[in-house]
């Protein structure tokens, strides 16, 4: 039924090219290459989609480089607060968590309440209630905080106190980590998870498990999974009317993507996104500075990019 395919993102908006060093550029490039062989992995052995995008963006989480699970920004209290969403396109099945703050990987919450619980979203204690009696490993709160996520806070609420205006880029402000996959036997999967904004207020809940809005998958179109200004990805339903302009006006999935991420550019949604169709095309459209992201196919070579130079190949 076709060759398999797996994207992912790692947030866009990123710092300004020129900003970071050859090394640190470099430690992104094999941090998304390892994630999208995580992912791969499972594909390659004939596994699901729903189960590559659990892996990659288990490994996304895990990697302290990107804003989702350890690592993940730090609200106005100094605490993470996350959020994750996972979609099946064989049959729109979903499940979702929102303002969690204990399961090591909440890709994995997001997964356990789409198929254990009967419903779609479950948010704060009695999320972690939930997770816990499904058994979810629990890590201690100091296994999420970094040095680089507590001295962004800091940064922001001392700016916030002196009235300065905010020229953060926009990889200071938000991020997310998503991925999305075509398996070999055609059913596609998006999985995303995040930490939201610095200095969020304690309780903001992004797009990222808004179903539609930052997470989306149909097998008679594509999967997406969005990262940005989560607000704006929510009121125009982002990810959804990429697969609605595919379903009801016939565009490509390219021509979708793009409309739409243009369409927020315009409306000042900075962000991006990274889509699949059924056939297997990829769409990876950023209207910011840049965006983490890469893909893998068949050929198991893990091809990464930070800002808009083309894709570059790594070591299968």
């Amino acid at each position: 039924m076709g060759g398999t395919m797996l994207a992912l993102h790692g947030g866009a908006g990123t710092i300004p090219e020129g900003s970071i060093t050859d090394e640190e550029a470099e430690a992104y490039h094999r941090g998304l290459a390892a994630c999208l062989r995580a992912g791969h992995a499972v594909l390659a052995r004939g596994g699901s989609a729903l189960d590559a995008v659990t892996a990659a963006v288990m490994a996304l989480e895990d990697d302290p480089l990107f804003n989702a699970g350890r690592g993940a920004v730090l609200t106005t209290d100094g605490r993470p607060e996350m959020d994750a969403a996972i979609m099946d396109g064989a049959d729109r099945a979903a499940g979702a968590v929102a303002g969690i703050l204990g399961p090591r990987n909440p890709v994995l919450a997001a997964r356990t309440v789409m198929e254990k619980s009967p419903h779609v979203m479950l948010i704060g204690e009695g999320a972690l209630r939930f997770c816990r009696e499904h058994g979810l490993f629990f890590m201690p709160e100091t296994y999420f905080l970094t040095d680089r996520r507590i001295a962004a806070l800091d940064a922001e609420l001392a700016r916030r106190a002196s009235g300065a205006a905010d020229n953060r880029s926009d990889a200071d402000r938000h991020g997310t980590v998503g991925a999305v996959a075509r398996d070999a036997r055609g059913n596609l999967a998006a999985a995303t998870s995040t930490g939201g904004m610095t200095g969020k207020m304690p309780g903001r809940v992004g797009d990222t498990p808004v179903i539609g809005a930052g997470t989306f998958a149909d097998n008679a179109t594509c999967a997406v999974s969005a990262t940005g200004h989560g607000e704006y990805f929510i009121r125009w339903a982002a990810a959804h009317d990429i697969s609605a302009r595919m379903a009801y006006r016939g565009e490509t999935l390219e021509a979708a993507a793009q409309t739409v991420s243009e369409a927020l550019a315009a409306r000042g949604g900075s962000g991006g996104l990274i889509a699949v169709d059924a056939a297997g095309n990829v769409a990876l459209p950023f209207n910011s500075g840049g965006m983490y992201r890469g893909t893998i196919g068949p050929d198991g070579v893990p091809r990464t990019g930070i800002w808009r130079e083309a894709l570059r190949p790594g070591d299968p």
